[in-house]
């Protein structure tokens, strides 16, 4: 079966498409941002690059949030929610991490189904 890769690069491609199945890799907002509005820069790049895998927000299957610091969790889920917007939640972890850029706050992950 055919793998399709999304804005590959050389270290990474930013969404792989198998079987059905859009991965896509850990999104990053605005370096500096509070944890509000990286959490929705995050968001509206995830929105697009499933748009362009040919999915969308309802057929999420699964999503990984890491917080640089766990006291972020309240903003971070009130910038989560709004997003979902009534759309089918998925499967869903987070957890505090050291993330790659100290300015960095949150970095999401998802899967979803490919329509």
């Amino acid at each position: 079966m055919e793998i399709e890769r999304l804005k590959s690069g050389r270290r990474m491609s930013q969404a792989v498409i198998h079987k059905g199945i859009v991965y896509l890799a850990g999104q990053v907002g605005a370096p500096g941002e509070d944890v509000a509005t990286q959490t929705r820069a995050v968001l509206e790049k995830i929105d697009e690059l499933l748009g362009e895998a040919g999915a969308d927000r309802s057929r999420l299957l699964q999503a990984t949030i890491w917080l640089a610091d766990i006291a972020d969790y309240g903003a971070m889920n009130q910038a989560w929610e709004a997003w979902l917007d009534g759309a089918p939640a998925p499967a869903r972890a987070t957890a505090q991490a050291q993330l790659a850029r100290a300015d960095w706050k949150v970095e999401i992950i998802v899967t979803a189904a490919v329509q």
